[in-house]
């Protein structure tokens, strides 16, 4: 017993180990220009005197901000480092949620860890048109929500339902729209568990009440700079999808419908029970999404993004197709299962340093960064004004090499709204829209800006710094650059 224990918890750590090295690590990216800022600014609230609606209201739905402040000074572990302590956390707690869930499906441990396996190497596979990787390559609210959903799930194969029940709070807490899509799958599963005939208790009610979180923001009235950020979103606009964006959203499910016919037939219930649940949670929230994004009348909706239920389903896509691989073509086999492991992760780690190839495949704390861009966040944050306020290319997020770094979230500085970013954020935010379209505005032709636009922005909006590509434009007084960009003071 203790052996099998620490086998276990040996091939948990080893996997989420793996899954870490093959995903790569990039705080600063994507999302992380939210979250990372605002957990900075809950640590030093002198940071970001400007434009701070840009990542504050949004966090007022989640926990996870002040969550992370406060376990950074709790443990005294320097944020950076907290950050990557809490990511590789919940790899691992989504290595073990997948294992104890293959655990109950599967009764043949090789199949239980190729399913892992899968999941682990599957991290940054693209979800069909919701602009989601099945897991974000840096410490995102979605990532701990996604692992307290497979410990709920778990619990409900064990028939400890109750147990689930914390765990789905907590998951809305960190993140209500992945903790909504959590309860609604629990539901299914928990009704697709009953025997027929037999009512079972109604778990579902507490859960759903769960779901009710402070997401007013969502609702307020739409603008027409609000429309015009909407349309740059297009996984927003169901009906507007690709038919490939289309076969990633179906073929999961007629798997899903596959595997609870042959599971049914060959008598394994509790597997196709699970599919059952997974093919009707999937139709379900397909329909649901399709009605709140198919009318004009309902766009307002569309910020709750409903096809994100995918990224549950793909997890159980590649737990259960990695299962399946390991009960009958892996088996016990050594060779096989170093193919496998080579075939699997090999792709998608070349797939991460080709969308990264300006930047360390893993970006860890205390290491010097050689993507210029990093360079100039860094100095900037060592070396300027904590209330300096920047203006950068409203579309820097998409220069070559800087591989959608967020400048709030590692040069710690305010910033003019940017073209890209906080295009999302006011698809989410309404009200930010003017303020958002002004600044975006004043910044159009940023390639030909002279002496006389910056001393505009000045005047106009009260930056008093600019981060410019080098060589500079005559006339601003620079203090650092390197190959690509340089740091200046507007006169």
């Amino acid at each position: 017993m203790k052996r099998s224990l620490s086998v276990n918890f040996f091939l948990t750590l080893f996997f989420a180990t793996l899954g870490l090295a093959v995903m790569g690590y990039h705080p600063g990216f994507e999302d992380d220009g939210i979250y990372l800022t605002a957990v900075k600014a809950n640590l030093n609230p002198a940071l970001y005197p400007q434009n701070t609606d840009f990542f504050q209201i949004q966090l007022q739905a989640t926990v996870f901000a002040k969550w992370v402040a406060w376990f950074v000074r709790g443990s005294g572990v320097p944020v950076a480092y907290a950050e990557l302590l809490l990511q590789f956390a919940s790899i691992a707690m989504i290595v073990f949620g997948c294992w104890l869930i293959a655990r109950r499906l599967f009764s043949v441990a090789c199949a239980q860890w190729a399913g892992v396996a899968m999941v682990t190497a599957m991290f940054t596979l693209p979800v069909a048109g919701s602009a989601l990787f099945v897991l974000d390559q840096h410490l995102h609210p979605r990532n701990l929500a996604t692992a307290f959903i497979l410990l709920a799930v778990s619990r409900i194969l064990a028939e400890r339902k109750w147990q689930a029940v914390p765990l789905l709070l907590l998951s809305v807490l960190f993140h209500p729209i992945m903790g909504a899509m959590g309860i609604s799958f629990c539901i299914f599963l928990t009704i697709a568990m009953l025997e027929p005939g037999h009512q079972g208790q109604k778990t579902e009610d507490g859960s759903v009440a769960a779901a009710f979180v402070p997401l007013g923001w969502v609702f307020g009235p739409s603008t027409p700079s609000w429309r015009e950020a909407l349309q740059t979103r297009t996984y927003f606009f169901l009906f507007k999808w690709t038919w490939y964006e289309w076969l990633g959203a179906w073929a999961p499910l007629v798997l899903f419908w596959l595997l609870w016919r042959v599971a049914r037939k060959r008598g394994e219930t509790l597997l196709g029970r699970f599919a059952l649940a997974v093919l009707l949670y999937g139709v379900f929230q397909l329909a649901v999404a399709m009605v709140m994004l198919g009318f004009p009348a309902l766009i307002r909706l569309a910020p709750l993004q409903p096809m994100r239920f995918l990224q549950l389903i793909y997890v159980f896509m590649a737990l259960m197709g990695g299962c399946l691989a390991g009960q009958y073509l892996l088996k016990s086999s050594v060779w096989r299962w170093a193919v496998f492991l080579v075939v699997i992760n090999a792709g998608m780690f070349a797939a991460q340093r080709i969308q990264f190839s300006g930047s360390e495949h893993l970006e860890l704390p205390g290491r010097a960064s050689a993507n210029p861009w990093l360079q100039a966040f860094a100095w900037i944050r060592q070396n300027t004004p904590v209330n300096a306020y920047f203006a950068v290319d409203p579309e820097y997020l998409a220069a070559p090499g800087e591989d959608y770094h967020n400048f709030r979230a590692l040069a710690e500085r305010s910033s003019l709204a940017d073209g890209i970013k906080d295009t999302a954020v006011v698809t989410q935010i309404p009200e930010l829209g003017a303020v958002w379209d002004k600044q975006v505005q004043a910044q159009k032709g940023w390639s030909h800006f002279q002496i006389a636009d910056f001393e505009r922005l000045k005047a106009e909006f009260g930056v008093n710094w600019a981060l410019v590509a080098y060589p500079q434009p005559a006339g601003l007084d620079c203090e650092w650059h390197n190959n690509a960009v340089s740091v200046c003071r507007i006169p």
